[in-house]
């Protein structure tokens, strides 16, 4: 997957952690050694953890979910607006709104009356304000665009979020865990890597450090996306020949992750535990699923797998229109109430 190499990481500053007496003791095993006073992080390790982070990446891009990315320290903020921006994944460079993903329903209708301005501004009910309002409308929505502009396009919770910062963005890690979403990040020696899915050890304080892993990141994504521009491509030109294969591809396994609330690493889990199409999550029963859950990983324990059955019988029987007007109604794939 990644082509990086060690030197790369090196000549851009990756490498350098923070003083010896800031460490978190979790990063031990991500260290390389302490030199005059602060620590040097493993790029061996940090190689092999962005590979492993860039292959998950890719499968959730290409599966078409999308991967919000929170970095709001100054030194990060530009790279990402201009890495990210380029393969049309949603970000946030400002200031982390409070119940961004928990309260998802309200930021989404913040999102939409910044679209319910635009309408004004087309239709002519703009100009039949007042002055002092006209100027109340267009600093609201100048408001709006800074804050929330980047995820106007996000319209139901992403497959992932990526990190810059873990301590700094704390608050957006505890409601990506409260959702079970998925955590990819780039952690420093100060920061306590235990609570983050996909951990990439690296300096998140030098813009030249940011820049190396967002640029192979972001080409990871790129690369997701490009797939499934090609496998939708061939969908349409090979119709009828793909309903004479589905049994066959059935067979050898379906992505799961396309299922709500299915990260990559309880995929994982469900494969190994024999549960390796839709067809099989369909016909297993959510205690079962919690089972393997929990035995494969204390992390995935808190996964509600209740709908799971649901959802993967409507992915089974081809219905994605249906199963995705779903998982648009409800957060992160837990219904309000029973049906």
């Amino acid at each position: 997957m990644a082509n990086i190499e060690v030197k790369d990481l090196l000549e851009a500053g990756v490498h350098f952690g923070h003083l010896t007496r800031k460490w978190n003791p979790n990063m031990a095993p991500y260290i390389y050694m302490e030199r005059n006073g602060i620590h040097v992080i493993n790029l061996y390790k940090t190689a092999a953890k962005l590979d492993e982070a860039q292959e998950a990446l890719k499968k959730i891009a290409a599966s078409g979910r999308k991967i919000l990315f929170v970095a709001t320290k100054k030194q990060a903020k530009d790279i990402v607006a201009d890495k990210v921006s380029a393969v049309n994944m949603p970000y946030i460079t400002e200031r982390w709104p409070g119940g961004m993903l928990t309260n998802f329903v309200t930021i989404r209708k913040a999102v939409k009356k910044m679209a319910s301005i635009d309408r004004m501004k087309k239709d002519g009910t703009f100009n039949t304000l007042s002055k002092k309002e006209r100027l109340q409308v267009d600093r609201l929505r100048a408001k709006l665009d800074k804050n929330l502009g980047s995820i106007s396009d996000m319209t139901r919770l992403p497959g992932a979020i990526f990190i810059v910062d873990t301590m700094r963005e704390h608050i957006a890690v505890k409601e990506a865990l409260k959702l079970n979403i998925p955590i990819f990040a780039m952690v420093d020696t100060n920061s306590d890597p235990r609570p983050i899915d996909y951990i990439i050890p690296a300096n998140d304080d030098a813009g030249k450090s940011i820049e190396i892993i967002l640029s192979e990141v972001t080409k990871s994504i790129a690369e997701g996306l490009a797939e499934r521009k090609a496998e939708k491509q061939t969908s349409k030109e090979d119709a009828p020949a793909k309903e004479g294969k589905k049994a066959k591809a059935t067979k050898a396994g379906d992505d799961l992750t396309k299922v709500e609330g299915v990260g990559p690493k309880a995929a994982e889990a469900l494969v190994a535990a024999g549960i390796a199409t839709y067809a099989d999550l369909a016909k297993a029963e959510p205690a079962q699923i919690k089972t393997i859950l929990t035995d494969a990983s204390p992390r995935l324990a808190h996964l509600e797998p209740a709908s799971w059955p649901k959802q993967a019988q409507m992915a089974a029987d081809g219905k994605w229109d249906e199963l995705k007007a779903w998982q648009d109604s409800v957060s992160g794939g837990i219904e309000d109430s029973e049906e």
